[in-house]
């Protein structure tokens, strides 16, 4: 049995993204010959939002190490708030005697707080332990240059710049990649010719089927919506990034449509966007009230920023008479909140591009309907999808389970634990 220490800074109770993929395969790791030493920062040090029933998917005997981190009200003053920066050092030293503790095989960082992953080459020179990255979404990302229309975030030169040299200090020494999209391995080739040379693995997020038994178990309140109203309630809860502005226009756009040609129908529908921002204060924005206020549909749309427990995320998903995903514009992007979607057994529309995963996962499974941005995609288009679905309700998709099993946290974390073997039999030669 190998030991892998599992470098999550964000973890339960946390809800936040990064932490799902640690979350889901930490109760199959040893079935597959790893056994995980998880390294965390206190909830108590973490800003987000907290969910007390992500612990109770933990395993029992789960080692998770937990540190501080510097204190976010007093580095703001300085223009500090990420957690990567403040738990930096409190996670080299603890991560360091854990290594020499535990004779600990590889390294795995699973995170979307990228600065912290450079303490991979750190202790691969200190200690010969190899490392293995998991990149969620891209570490330097180019994107605002590829589109310069769009507003950029702030410090925006800063994080830049910081990004370009750790990401390139990093990834020369990195022993293994999984990346959640294969474009992301694919650029980061271009980069980097040397990490052809070394494991690679395209590994898109999977869901675990027992969450579904645990929003069950324990239903969560619906601050939102109600059900049985009347009304017809199509739900997303996500963030609202940049790169989803366009596929979201789409949608408001097709409802639109919608209004003119069957205002009856569409009459009827909500659309709820709820957890639309990272920020958990004054610094919110809305995106899509304002958008739905300019094309005079605002009394169809409703947008809550701020961002709400998982397991009440997930009974939002089974109370709504219908799921929407806007997706991004960027042909690497990989929904992690697709699964769950389709695990709700709603009916689902996802407007993507047409290079994305998405379109692969429902267009096999026959869990939902796709429609592409592409230049040839219009709203009207968008609007009769739209409406033959709305027609339909209610109705249960007819899913292909069998074809769904590779996006199963058991099978994630089987073909995870594989690489590791790799990495460390590399190594080993």
């Amino acid at each position: 049995m190998h030991t892998v220490l599992v470098v999550s800074p964000h973890f339960p109770p946390i809800n936040a993204p990064d932490m799902q993929r640690v979350r889901m395969s930490l109760p199959y790791f040893e079935q597959f010959g790893w056994q995980p030493l998880t390294l965390a920062v206190h909830a108590a040090d973490t800003e987000g939002v907290r969910d007390p029933l992500l612990e109770a998917t933990l395993p029992k005997k789960a080692f998770v190490h937990s540190v501080h981190a510097l204190p976010v009200r007093l580095t703001r003053r300085i223009g500090v708030g990420t957690l990567a920066l403040r738990a930096l050092p409190f996670l080299y030293l603890a991560g360091s005697t854990l290594i020499r503790r535990h004779a600990v095989s590889l390294v795995y960082f699973s995170t979307t707080l990228f600065p912290v992953m450079a303490l991979g080459r750190i202790w691969r020179s200190r200690y010969g332990v190899p490392f293995v990255l998991d990149m969620q979404d891209p570490w330097f990302n180019d994107y605002y240059e590829r589109n310069p229309g769009v507003s950029r975030p702030p410090k925006y030169w800063l994080a830049q710049n910081l990004h370009r040299s750790l990401e390139a200090w990093t990834m020369c020494a990195t022993d293994g990649l999984i990346a959640v999209s294969a474009t992301y391995i694919h650029t980061l080739h271009e980069r980097y010719p040397l990490l052809a040379e070394r494991p690679a693995l395209t590994l898109p997020f999977g869901a675990d089927i027992a969450d579904q038994d645990v929003v069950r178990a324990h239903p969560q309140p619906n601050r939102f919506f109600q059900p049985g109203d009347g009304l017809i309630h199509a739900a997303y809860v996500g963030r609202l990034g940049p790169a989803m502005v366009p596929a979201l226009q789409m949608i408001l756009h097709a409802v639109r449509e919608g209004l003119a040609r069957s205002p009856q129908l569409f009459g009827r529908l909500r659309l709820h966007f709820i957890g639309t921002d990272y920020a958990t204060d004054a610094r919110a924005r809305k995106t899509a009230e304002p958008l739905a206020q300019t094309l005079g549909i605002a009394a169809c749309v409703a947008e809550h920023t701020g961002r709400i427990p998982y397991f009440e995320a997930l009974h939002l998903l089974h109370e709504a008479d219908m799921l929407i995903v806007p997706g991004s514009d960027d042909p690497g992007y990989t929904a992690s909140k697709i699964y769950p979607y389709i695990l709700a057994q709603r009916p689902l529309l996802a407007v993507v591009h047409a290079a994305s995963s998405v379109v692969t996962v429902l267009r096999e499974t026959g869990a939902g309907e796709v429609v592409t941005l592409n230049p040839h995609t219009t709203a009207m288009h968008l609007s009769q999808v739209m409406e033959q679905m709305l027609a339909r309700l209610p109705y249960t998709p007819v899913v292909n389970w069998q074809l769904f099993e590779p996006y199963t946290a058991i099978e994630m974390t089987r073909q995870q634990c594989a690489l590791f073997d790799q990495v460390v039999n590399n190594t080993a030669r």
